[in-house]
């Protein structure tokens, strides 16, 4: 599974020809789910524009209410049908926008709610990583973000592991410290709902993922997918990535 999360860029007149562009270089297989999060004013032109076979979409927020005096605001309702999956929990809606775990606990269930499937965003800062306090922010983070739901609901769901330290820094996070970090998010799950539902949720990593490096993470022990950020926006570099997974897939 690769998600481009194309962040605040992009007119709809830019994404329009952005997609277009990417439809002719990204190749369609089926062991690779492409995934695209545009900002929210482009989402219903893609969603018309998309070859669905070719590429699914994703809200990159939403607010948890599903309807009311929220001035500014859009809900999963009013999502759903333009979009199959939801960002939710994304370290600069947490550190940037000053989202708390009861947030993002209540954007989640609110996506299932409404029959999208939530990509919750989980990962540690510099400094939570130098005081050597990544596994409780991890299992705070998963547990938060997971409550309240039944292991139906959470086989379906997809965690990206994105450390703070390592979105955008250029300071890659090692294949083994991928590995780690996906070990504990996978048994925090374990412990929560069950070997099987553990195994079934897709876990992605993301934080400055490239062409060059792509395969190194996809063939990380535990690693479903990516999610990248700036390489995003790039064709050539999103079309590399996404034949680095369906090489990875064939293994």
């Amino acid at each position: 599974m690769i998600v481009g999360n194309w962040k605040m860029n992009l007119t709809i007149h830019e994404a329009s020809l952005y997609v277009h562009k990417l439809a002719s270089k990204v190749k369609g297989h089926r062991n690779v789910e492409v995934v695209l999060a545009p900002s929210l004013l482009s989402l219903p032109t893609l969603s018309l524009q998309v070859e669905r076979r070719q590429f699914k979409l994703a809200a990159q927020n939403f607010y948890w209410q599903d309807e009311g005096a929220f001035t500014g605001e859009i809900s999963a309702h009013q999502l759903r049908g333009l979009v199959e999956y939801a960002i939710i929990g994304h370290s600069e809606r947490r550190h940037i926008f000053g989202e708390h775990d009861k947030d993002i606990r209540a954007k989640v269930q609110a996506a299932v709610r409404h029959s999208l499937t939530p990509i919750l965003c989980v990962g540690e800062t510099a400094h939570e990583r130098t005081a050597g306090e990544t596994n409780g922010v991890l299992h705070d983070q998963v547990v938060g973000g997971l409550a309240n739901l039944t292991a139906e609901e959470v086989a379906g769901i997809v965690i990206a592991y994105e450390p703070v330290w390592a979105i955008g820094t250029g300071n890659n996070a090692t294949p083994a410290d991928v590995e780690n970090a996906v070990k504990l998010i996978r048994r925090q799950v374990e412990h929560l709902y069950g070997g099987d539902i553990a195994a079934s949720v897709r876990i992605l990593y993301g934080g400055s993922v490239s062409a060059d490096n792509a395969s190194s993470y996809l063939t990380t022990p535990g690693v479903d997918g990516l999610l990248p950020g700036g390489s995003s926006l790039k064709a050539d570099e999103f079309s590399a990535i996404v034949e680095a997974a369906h090489k990875a897939g064939k293994k």
